[in-house]
């Protein structure tokens, strides 16, 4: 199911947009679907990341070197 949401561009970042979905060949909600999708997704990378790395520090596991010398 797809819903509309309406946002406010300045009009510099607008022109971009315009520019860039011309480019790519798609509409500017694509470019903004996609823009969003990924930013989402690192966001979610990024809280994921956090989570992990607090509980291998609770296990003394700080640097890559550490989680190698537990793997091998």
């Amino acid at each position: 199911m797809r819903e509309t949401v309406t946002i406010s561009l300045p009009q510099a970042v607008r022109r971009e947009l315009d520019r860039v979905a011309k480019e790519e060949g798609v509409s500017r909600s694509d470019v903004l679907r996609q823009s969003l999708e990924d930013f989402l997704f690192v966001r979610r990378f990024r809280q994921l990341r956090q989570r992990m790395m607090a509980a291998a520090q609770a296990q003394g596991i700080y640097t890559d070197e550490d989680v190698f010398s537990r793997v091998s």
